[in-house]
């Protein structure tokens, strides 16, 4: 496949908005059951009974019905969603924070199921699953040399806890098959991927999305950094599309003082909810600082804005995404959603910073994209605010809505030497599959050493900075790296690191040269 190298940004911070998309669909109070109060035909009703019955030819009305409710949500907001059922159990298990399987994390390599890692103490790991072991079969369900889809995939290795299941699987470093016998279990979908030192007195947290899980995950991280001396907290949320608000309200509520608003809601009656800090919180003193950019959404901003607002702490990045709608998602007896916006939130000043939706869901998510044009992304000069949307924190900071979260300290999109491709393609999904590849050929020039030792070894050589440019010469991208050296081999280090020891690892190599992270230390 060729890429034209002129739209790689735009095409991988596209998959990187998906989270916001998925985030803001997910920025909403406990769920509600949908049930129809009305029990008079409706017109549409009586039309699909129409076409099931009297059409000349076969229609799926299923089909219809789904196309008929998204084109009345489209008419709503972008955050208006319906999810069909095969969507709706995958955005539950992953806002749920865990699901029932075999816990591998898994790449399609070729034809075949390899394993990239097992899940750290999981019922693969306990079996005997070692990375780059490919999955021939699921009991007897063929997996190699054909092209399932991922639900197919994942239905097969999925299951209910305590049920068995016989993997046969081919070992590569070994040359030989085995069958291997797994007793399913819960595995987690962790939300916070990293909780460690920066330096002596200063923790960081990463927080993938606000999930059911996150805020007891966050206490258990957040603990750990304290035990270990922590006196200052970075908190990151960047390219955390949102998910429950509750989950980033309860993060809020450790770091602010009693009685300190939070958020508040107003719906289309015009009621008013508010949400203030209470006596609990456990990390009311010490610097907060917390990591934004344009791919932050919904509870994401509602996490920075209690602190920008509150005066608690300094937000620092680039302007975040801009979404300040709450949902609510209510059930449908197919197991299909919607997810409808009923309020909007605003921060402790009054401020809403959602962005305008009034061109239609198509400009209003291009919109983030638009930032690499308009020059935002490189200058805080060129962030447009509305002098009309100023609002004062108790301290007389100026802080603005109408559009996502201003940080008070902007740090330019990572780039050397003006290669924005480079910076966003080592933030994508092929370097991981590259570093696959790499392992998969001779995994054993890693055995037995540990992770100083690693670090050591990935400095001194050129041998994966080397072959990862003829990697991406040879998949049609015109990209040459002379110029971003030390940054692609700092990312293909953490990326090795993430698959040979796991994901705390990734973030303590990137972090070390990480821009915003050096935009603190100078704080």
């Amino acid at each position: 496949m060729k890429y034209n190298v002129k739209y790689l940004p735009i095409l991988i911070f596209s998959t990187l908005a998906l989270g916001v998309v998925l985030g803001g669909m997910l920025n909403f109070p406990n769920a509600a059951d949908f049930s129809d109060r009305n029990n008079s035909r409706s017109k549409l009703n009586k039309l699909i009974d129409f076409i099931d019955n009297e059409y000349v030819d076969d229609i799926n009305t299923d089909s219809i019905v789904n196309l008929t409710v998204d084109n009345i949500l489209a008419q709503l907001d972008p955050h208006s969603v319906y999810i069909p059922p095969s969507d709706q159990l995958e955005v539950v298990e992953s806002m749920k924070g865990n699901f029932v399987g075999i816990g591998v994390n898994f790449y399609m390599y070729n034809d075949s199921v390899a394993v990239i890692r097992p899940v750290e103490n999981g019922p693969s790991a306990k079996a005997g699953i070692k990375a780059g072991d490919r999955i021939l079969y699921a009991d007897k369900t063929k997996l190699f040399g054909r092209k399932l889809p991922s639900d197919s995939l994942y239905s097969k290795l999925k299951g209910t806890v305590g049920s068995d299941i016989e993997l046969t699987i081919y070992r590569k470093s070994e040359g030989k098959k085995l069958k291997v016998k797994i007793k399913r279990d819960v595995i987690p979908l962790k939300s916070v991927d990293a909780a460690l030192l920066l330096s002596d007195k200063t923790g960081y947290i990463k927080i993938n999305r606000f999930a059911e899980t996150t805020y007891r995950e966050f206490m258990a991280g957040l603990t750990k950094l304290k035990q270990q001396g922590a006196k200052s907290l970075v908190i990151d949320v960047r390219d955390n599309g949102g998910g429950y608000m509750e989950e980033a309200i309860a993060i809020a509520d450790e770091l602010l003082t009693d009685k300190q608003l939070i958020v508040f809601t107003k719906n289309k009656n015009g009621n008013i909810d508010k949400t203030f800090a209470t006596k609990k919180g456990s990390f009311e003193n010490g610097n907060v600082f917390v990591l934004i950019n344009e791919n932050s959404a919904s509870a994401s901003e509602i996490l920075a804005g209690a602190i920008q607002d509150n005066d608690r702490g300094t937000i620092v990045g680039r302007r975040s995404f801009g979404k300040g709608l709450v949902q609510r998602e209510m059930d449908f007896a197919d197991g299909s959603a919607v997810r409808l916006t009923i309020a909007r939130y605003y921060t402790p000043t009054g401020r809403s910073i959602q962005k305008p939706y009034s061109k239609g869901n198509e400009a209003y998510f291009k919109e983030s994209e638009a930032r690499f044009g308009n020059g935002e992304l490189y200058e805080k000069d060129s962030i447009k605010v509305s002098d009309t949307l100023k609002f004062k924190t108790k301290k007389g900071k100026i802080v603005y809505g109408g559009g996502g979260i201003v940080p008070d300290v902007f740090v330019p999109l990572e780039v050397e030497h003006g290669n924005e491709s480079t910076a966003y393609l080592l933030q994508s999904g092929i370097v991981g599959n590259f570093v696959f590849e790499q392992l998969d050929k001779n995994r054993s020039a890693f055995k037995g050493i540990n992770f100083e030792q690693f670090k050591t070894k990935m400095n001194e050589t050129d041998l994966y900075f080397n072959s990862f440019q003829k990697f991406i010469f040879e998949n049609g991208l015109d990209l040459n790296f002379g110029k971003s050296k030390s940054l692609v081999k700092r990312y293909l280090a953490a990326e090795f690191a993430r698959q040979l020891y796991g994901e705390s690892y990734y973030y303590e190599i990137v972090l070390k040269e990480d821009a915003m992270i050096k935009a603190i230390s100078k704080k």
